[in-house]
């Protein structure tokens, strides 16, 4: 307890302290604690001026806790969470309260469909007007929108360095010197999105959303899409969030899809390998998704995709498939309803679409599953999708083929179909053990049920994320699922950064030969081009022959996606027109530029880790070898440290090719397989033959 004398001497701290107005209200601190003032009487004082301090701190908190209660919640379900890097040691099952019950899930779909759309009319005076691929009447202007606009979530990462993603709080009429910037801003950003990049208008950097005003909001999207005009792009608005503030202001954020095809191509592209065990509806998916009908049920819509007619009589996928699907700036699927044309011609959808995915429909035999790695490996897929049925379950094939997608490090996208004749019981047992398997030692991987056009969204602008697998229940039938499905692959982003692609620009040609037709005495060729630039005209040389020497042949016409072009570009699928003198070619083969080092072998020294063998693998032991595009039995002709290596071991193995040489990079990544072995690795050292020098002029 304070003495007189210390109270007195303090009390021009205390006046100080509580201001003019609490003193002059109490009577006035000075003399309240003077030395005159009985101690009886301060104490009291004291505990009065407590109670009242306390009084108004609850009162302020209740105040608060009111303000925060009525202000709107949103019910929307999010998964942004999930991105944040704290979860990847979790396990699936402690996101299963996350994910609920996934038939229960599907059957709400309908209803919380049904409530969207209400929300969507009661807050029809507040939103702008949607027209399809056209211009608006509303505040947009001539912004291109979507039929069903998304709502945005609450809260967004924080913006990034890098990448296709830009947040900006306001564009408010920017004078020149600004607007120029802002311009070179989104450039680089749709050349980070190899064409796409998203722009999120009224959201700081720390991704909190601000929103803004109407008239903010109509004086940003003009500046928007005066950046746009300037560059040539088009601009697509996919989510937007409606904020109400505590002065009961109205303010938007909106999401917007900025897309520019780049002046060397055509459109953008994406390649999507499609797996699955047989019988499972990979090709009658394809046909539904590509062909705008849907099944029957019995299977017709897979007969548009069948190369062969035995695969007509068994149903059966025997070969590697082509399937191409467009989108327009705004979203809509090109397929065949939109050309215009009895016949299906991929010419009209490559015209008309700025986006193209091309689907690689793969076997899912087992007795084809030499067709099936080739296409993995040789194709150099940027997703690949995974098909299961929800009627038989995850079968043994799906999960070889899950084992070759992850040795390939391959991102994955799961398609459950069939849910239209599956039981509750049967497709809750199936999405059991779809986690099962992606949570393997090793393969940690969240499994995220799509349910909701935000989810779908969010899932492909954020797929660079590779712990998250995205999960989608369709029926090829009823069309239930699919629209989710299209709206995941329209905002899916290419599997590779504007950095790697110019630096592989500026390498020399290198050109893989994947398939090979013969035409009326003219050889065209169809492969990947993984280096370089190849002009129509351009003389590239044609190997390795079986004495490991190449030959020059001259480049004719060139077509991408069946629509002629004069140039193709490193990352880009293309046919050639090659002509030479009778020359031998093969899959496996490349086209060089003459400025490459063109060196070929027959010995190869790879890093492996051997993932599954019953024994052990010694010195002459033979396995099948995939490197790219090269598909050939090798031996193993020597092991570096150990006798023989079992599962799970890693070692060093010197390879030496059975048939022809190869050309080899260090640096490839390698899977080989026989039977049920199977083990990947990388190329470190290539020994190459002596004939590295010179070509067979013929």
């Amino acid at each position: 307890m304070w003495d007189d004398e210390t109270e007195s001497s303090s009390s021009g701290g205390i006046v100080s302290l509580f201001g003019p107005d609490e003193s002059s209200s109490n009577g006035g601190l000075v003399s309240l604690f003077g030395p005159d003032e009985p101690p009886k009487q301060k104490k009291e004082t004291r505990n009065r001026l407590k109670e009242e301090r306390k009084s108004r701190k609850c009162k302020k908190e209740a105040k608060d806790k009111e303000e925060k209660s009525s202000q709107p919640k949103d019910t929307m379900d999010t998964f942004l969470g999930l991105f944040d890097p704290s979860l990847e040691n979790e396990t699936t099952s402690d996101l299963d309260d996350f994910n609920g019950n996934v038939v229960s899930a599907l059957q709400s779909n309908n209803n919380e469909s049904n409530r969207r759309k209400s929300r969507n009319i009661y807050n029809n005076k507040n939103r702008f007007t949607t027209h399809r691929g056209g211009n608006s009447e509303g505040n947009l202007g001539s912004i291109g929108r979507r039929d069903n606009v998304d709502v945005l979530p609450d809260q967004l990462p924080s913006e990034p360095q890098e990448g296709n993603i830009e947040y900006k709080l306001k564009l408010l009429n920017p004078n020149h010197e600004r607007f120029k910037r802002l311009v070179s801003q989104m450039q680089w950003r749709l050349r980070e999105g190899l064409g796409e990049a998203i722009y999120e208008i009224g959201v700081e950097d720390s991704g909190i959303l601000l929103g803004l005003t109407p008239e903010e909001m109509e004086a940003s999207m003009t500046t928007l899409r005066r950046m746009a005009k300037q560059l040539g792009a088009s601009l697509t608005v996919i989510r937007e969030k409606t904020i109400t503030v505590q002065d009961e202001q109205t303010r938007k954020a909106a999401e917007v899809l900025v897309r520019k095809v780049p002046d060397d191509q055509y459109s953008i592209e994406l390649r999507i390998a499609v797996l699955g065990n047989s019988d499972v509806g990979k090709s009658t998916l394809l046909g539904v998704l590509t062909r705008g009908e849907l099944d029957n049920g019995r299977g017709c819509a897979r007969l548009n995709v069948f190369r062969h007619r035995h695969e007509v009589c068994s149903g059966k996928t025997s070969s590697i498939s082509l399937q191409i699907m467009g989108f327009d700036s705004q979203g809509n699927v090109i397929d065949q309803t939109c050309t215009r044309s009895r016949d299906y011609d991929d010419e009209d959808i490559c015209s008309q679409s700025i986006k193209i995915i091309n689907f690689i429909d793969l076997a899912g035999d087992e007795k084809y599953l030499k067709t099936t790695v080739f296409g993995l490996s040789g194709y150099c897929p940027h997703y690949a999708v995974l098909v299961v049925s929800a009627f038989n379950g995850v079968a043994p094939m799906t999960e070889e083929q899950l084992s070759l997608a992850r040795a390939l490090n391959i991102p994955i996208i799961i398609v459950i179909t069939k849910i239209d004749i599956a039981t509750p019981q049967q497709l809750q047992r199936t999405v059991n053990d779809l986690k099962r398997s992606l949570s393997q030692p090793g393969y940690k991987k969240v499994p995220l049920i799509i349910t909701t056009e935000d989810d779908a969204i969010t899932a492909g602008s954020n797929q660079v994320d590779n712990n998250i697998v995205p999960i989608f229940c369709v029926s090829s039938v009823t069309g239930e699922g699919l629209t989710l499905l299209k709206k995941f692959l329209f905002v899916l982003p290419p599997k590779i950064s504007n950095k790697e692609k110019e630096k592989l620009e500026q390498e020399p040609a290198e050109f893989q030969i994947d398939e090979v037709f013969h035409v009326d005495q003219s050889i065209i060729v169809g492969g990947l081009l993984t280096k370089g630039v190849i002009m129509q005209g351009t003389t590239l040389m044609l190997g390795p022959m079986d004495n490991c020497r190449f030959v020059p042949v001259k480049v004719g016409s060139i077509h991408r996606n069946k629509v002629p072009c004069r140039v193709v570009c490193a990352g880009q699928s293309a046919s050639l027109s090659i002509q030479a003198e009778n020359p031998y070619v093969r899959k496996g083969m490349k086209l060089m530029s003459p400025d490459a080092k063109m060196k070929a072998c027959f010995y190869f020294q790879a890093r492996t880790h051997v993932l599954n063998h019953t024994t052990r693998i010694h010195p002459g032991f033979q396995a099948t070898v995939h490197i790219g595009n090269i598909r050939q039995t090798a031996v193993v002709e020597g092991i570096m440290g150990n006798r023989g290596l079992t599962t799970d071991d890693h070692d060093s193995l010197i390879f030496r090719f059975l048939r022809q040489p190869e050309m080899v990079q260090v640096g490839s990544r390698l899977l080989f397989r026989h039977g049920s072995s199977k083990g990947v690795g990388q190329v470190i050292q290539v020994f190459n033959d002596d004939y590295d020098e010179g070509y067979d002029e013929r």
